[in-house]
């Protein structure tokens, strides 16, 4: 029986934002660009890093796999929303919706872990400098990366089963963009109780502790600073390490913004727009984080665009 009311259910309709009619042109042209620049913007950090030999330090390794995991983010839900603006169609199949929750949850662990990893690069860099070159050697990053890559994998599957378990009769109605699970355990008719339990353990997991560990690291940094006041080696932790803050705190501002102060049940468009912020904005942004705040970076660019003009 649970089998055959999951079948009853064989595409979700995404009633998307809230935008009035006469304002979808617009906004679609607008998301679009945003989408554009974050792809392109991505792009090029992967560029800059594969071609500059400078940059080929366990930093901008981890860099490298944050941008490309921002590319795939934003991937997996903003083509499907610009196309509905521009088709006016909102449906997504039952398969494409449960495909679209697996790798938004995957990413999102994905980028958390990352950032994670960078933050104990900067801390080791700032507050072991002379043994920097052996504990981040190359088989530590990989194997950071792997695990990364292995733990958002395993969390956003079981995430996947719990809800493809669940049955979804009658109502089809997403008031979202995309399929977030969160709206889609509302839409259930069964019981939810263990996937609301996963949904807090894992939370823990992949998000507190991982945002703890990024807050301990750099307090180390910051007391490390203060203790051996030197300009020049305070301007190079603030290039290095300012553009890492201002990533970490777009990302979680986003993310605390919107599971620790939830909307109320009758309306969700509160959610939608913080949605868009983690799903489109912030990945759009940590590019020109990175180029404007970052010295390396901007010095990398600088001689790539120099070798081309000579070329």
């Amino acid at each position: 029986m649970g089998r055959e009311n999951q079948s009853s259910v064989s595409e979700f309709l995404l009633l998307g934002l809230p935008i009035r009619p006469e304002q979808q042109g617009v906004f679609f042209a607008l998301f679009l660009g945003m989408y554009l620049i974050a792809v392109l913007g991505n792009l090029l950090i992967l560029l800059v890093i594969r071609l500059d030999p400078h940059l080929h330090t366990p930093m901008y390794f981890f860099l490298s796999h944050l941008a490309f995991t921002d590319i795939t983010f934003s991937s997996v839900t903003t083509p499907k929303m610009l196309m509905n603006m521009q088709t006016q169609s909102q449906s997504i199949s039952y398969a494409g919706c449960i495909s679209q929750v697996y790798f938004f949850l995957m990413l999102g662990c994905l980028d958390s872990f990352l950032l994670t990893s960078m933050a104990y690069d900067r801390y080791v860099a700032i507050c072991h400098p002379l043994h920097y070159i052996t504990v981040m050697s190359q088989s530590l990053c990989f194997l950071l990366v792997i695990v990364s890559w292995v733990l958002s994998s395993a969390s956003a599957i079981l995430h996947t089963l719990l809800l493809a378990r669940l049955s979804f009769c009658g109502d089809n109605l997403l008031p979202h963009f995309f399929c977030d699970l969160a709206t889609l355990l509302k839409l259930s008719t069964s019981d939810t109780t263990v996937n609301e339990l996963f949904i807090l353990t894992v939370g823990v997991a992949v998000i507190t502790l991982p945002f703890a560990c990024i807050l301990v690291s750099y307090g180390c940094i910051g007391a490390t600073i203060l203790r051996v006041p030197s300009t020049k080696g305070l301007y190079k932790a603030l290039s290095t390490c300012g553009s890492h803050l201002s990533v970490v705190a777009l990302y979680y501002g986003t993310i605390i913004g919107l599971y620790f102060f939830p909307s109320s049940n009758n309306s969700n468009d509160k959610d939608v727009i913080v949605a868009i912020l983690y799903t489109l904005i912030t990945p759009m942004l940590n590019p020109f984080i990175y180029s404007l705040r970052n010295q390396d970076m901007k010095g990398a660019l600088g001689n790539i665009l120099s070798r081309g003009t000579f070329s």
